[in-house]
């Protein structure tokens, strides 16, 4: 089932996108006035307690799934080998790798409650056991806690967003070679894109490469995300990365925490290559760059749904609030994975973007109370989680003005297909 708000309001407090009636593509049409609620209504409608994080419930989460993690890495190390029939065996491994970035990217989003203050009450103590968690993961902890705050508090901003802005019709026009079009120039691009295996392709570099292009070059953040702007050609990119203490990605103020992330990942690399001289690269690859890919996989895929959809706006400055931002997410379902293992993150993540503070283990309760009052400006699409992946990455390829929202932009194909 898919919630859309195009053409309904929602009650509550009202925030007035538009209520004119005129419009931009013919005079048959007329500009939508859609009502949002103000952060203060909606926060009333969520019980108390579901701001308060508990130590005991997070920290037991925390220690069930490195426990899974570590047990299951033991089992694999010690019989996967013992198998003799090589097919069997390298299938085994297959398994192994992906239920281990299940239960790694649990982990993974543990530390993401760590950076938001939904672990526990204390600073100190989500800082250190997100390091921990993330630093384990080979996630530079404080360099992504700052940039998704920032996500967080421009949502749908195409301008400020970090996250999976979309392409404008511009920006289209204006492509040059890049890993998002495998090095075509433009008119090859055009040309090839609808073809599925060209898509598929560009689909496994998304899921494969996205999240170190993140890191590394701060991929698919909006043209104005960056905390002072840098040169062009490779003194500009090298300048946004995650890595580096005095980016453009980050305050001043920030790089000492910048720091401590790469200590993390120093003291991660140092474990990981003694365990190598016991163990032999191989076999670390096995039981651990395999979840590695795994878990950015999922990670991939997670935030582009969150934010993707063909029903789902973007806002230019000028029409941009927080709470519309926030809105413009979708809860998705992901079953039992995503309940017991990915911890209510695709289930729940539209209350998530409003209060971050509210732990996992109250976001669906945090979300039920306020579906009533948003109504139509809830967002949720059952439909198949890997399906959608497909169908968003084939279909959602850059924005317009939307003709019937002003200050708001929606995909493409979406305007084409009710023209």
């Amino acid at each position: 089932m898919t919630v859309t708000t195009r053409s309904r309001k929602a009650a509550a407090k009202p925030e007035v996108v538009s209520s004119s009636a005129s419009s931009t593509t013919s005079s048959s049409q007329e500009t939508e006035a859609i009502e949002y609620p103000d952060i203060k209504t909606i926060r009333d409608a969520i019980p108390d307690h579901c701001f308060r994080p508990r130590v005991w419930i997070s920290m037991s989460y925390f220690v069930r799934d490195f426990a899974m993690a570590f047990g299951l890495g033991y089992l694999a190390w010690q019989y996967i080998p013992m198998i003799a029939s090589t097919p069997l065996r390298y299938g085994a491994w297959a398994l192994y790798g992906y239920l281990q970035g299940l239960i790694c990217t649990g982990i993974w989003i543990l530390a993401h409650e760590c950076g938001h203050g939904a672990f526990s009450r204390h600073v100190w103590f989500n800082n250190v056991m997100g390091w921990i968690g993330h630093s384990f993961l080979l996630v530079p902890f404080f360099s992504w806690k700052f940039s998704h705050h920032r996500h967080h508090r421009y949502t749908g901003h195409m301008e400020k967003d970090m996250a999976f802005v979309p392409a404008t019709e511009a920006d289209r026009n204006a492509r040059t070679r890049t890993l998002a079009n495998l090095y075509m120039d433009k008119e090859t691009a055009e040309m090839f894109e609808d073809v599925p295996i060209v898509q598929l392709v560009k689909l496994l570099a998304h899921q494969l490469a996205g999240w170190q292009m993140y890191l590394l070059f701060n991929a698919s953040a909006g043209k104005a995300s960056k905390q002072w702007e840098t040169g062009k050609g490779a003194s500009g990119w090298l300048r946004v990365s995650h890595f580096e203490p005095t980016s453009a990605v980050f305050r001043d103020s920030e790089a000492i925490y910048i720091a401590l992330s790469d200590l993390g990942l120093i003291i991660m690399g140092y474990i990981l290559y003694q365990a190598a001289q016991v163990v032999g690269w191989p076999m670390v690859g096995l039981l651990y760059f395999q979840q590695y890919f795994w878990v950015h996989h999922w990670l991939v895929a997670i935030t582009y749904l969150h934010h993707t959809h063909e029903e789902v706006h973007h806002f230019d400055a000028d029409s941009w609030t927080f709470v519309k931002g926030a809105l413009a997410t979708v809860d998705r379902d992901f079953g039992f994975i995503g309940k017991h293992l990915f911890h209510n993150i695709i289930d729940h993540h539209v209350v998530h973007h409003l209060f971050p503070r509210i732990p996992f283990y109250y976001a669906e309760e945090a979300t039920n109370s306020i579906r009533p009052m948003l109504g139509p400006l809830y967002h949720r699409d059952d439909r198949s989680f890997m399906g959608q992946l497909w169908h968003s990455f084939t279909t959602c390829k850059f924005v317009v003005p939307d003709p019937k929202v002003p200050g708001a932009l929606i995909w493409a194909h979406t305007v084409q297909g009710t023209q």
